[in-house]
């Protein structure tokens, strides 16, 4: 009986897979895939590099306070943005999940977009209470994106239908 089980579920698998992977996206979604994409790679960069101390004041303090683990968040969270930047760029098979994992991931890193809001944090041009409130309404917008571009949000809205 489990190697029935077992048996189903591969094959549910298997048509899942092939379902993620015949999903088909606009030259519009692919351009916005693309363009989210490059950015993902170009703010991945800078918490490594030129954005690093900016970054630093995003980790919300309730989180940690201690400096090797905060520049450890902001080094893990630049080379996640990296792979997934590159990701949406190059597409293919990878396409929809990786759209998913990055509107998850938009969504992991809010709270530090809150922290920066309700602490009154100067960075990245965001220097007023209204302006960093903005880019809180922005961050929806961002996953829609991530979901839209990839045909993540057509999978997630049709994958009931397919089981």
């Amino acid at each position: 009986m489990n190697n029935e089980l077992i048996g189903i579920s591969s094959s549910v698998f298997s048509e899942n897979l092939r379902f993620f992977m015949t999903i088909k996206t606009s030259t519009f979604q692919n351009s916005i895939r693309i363009l989210l994409g490059l950015i993902m790679i170009y703010i991945g960069i800078g918490h490594l590099t030129f954005l690093q101390i900016a970054f630093q004041a995003q980790v919300p303090s309730w989180l940690t306070k201690q400096k090797n683990l905060i520049d450890l968040i902001i080094i893990t969270s630049g080379i996640i943005e990296i792979i997934l930047g590159i990701l949406m760029v190059v597409g293919g098979k990878l396409k929809v999940k990786t759209g998913i994992s990055l509107a998850i991931f938009y969504v992991l890193i809010f709270p530090g977009n809150i922290n920066q809001y309700v602490n009154e944090i100067d960075a990245f041009n965001l220097n007023t209470d209204t302006s960093r409130f903005m880019r809180l309404l922005f961050q929806p917008i961002l996953v829609l994106l991530a979901l839209f571009s990839s045909g993540g949000l057509w999978f997630l809205k049709n994958r009931k239908q397919t089981n």
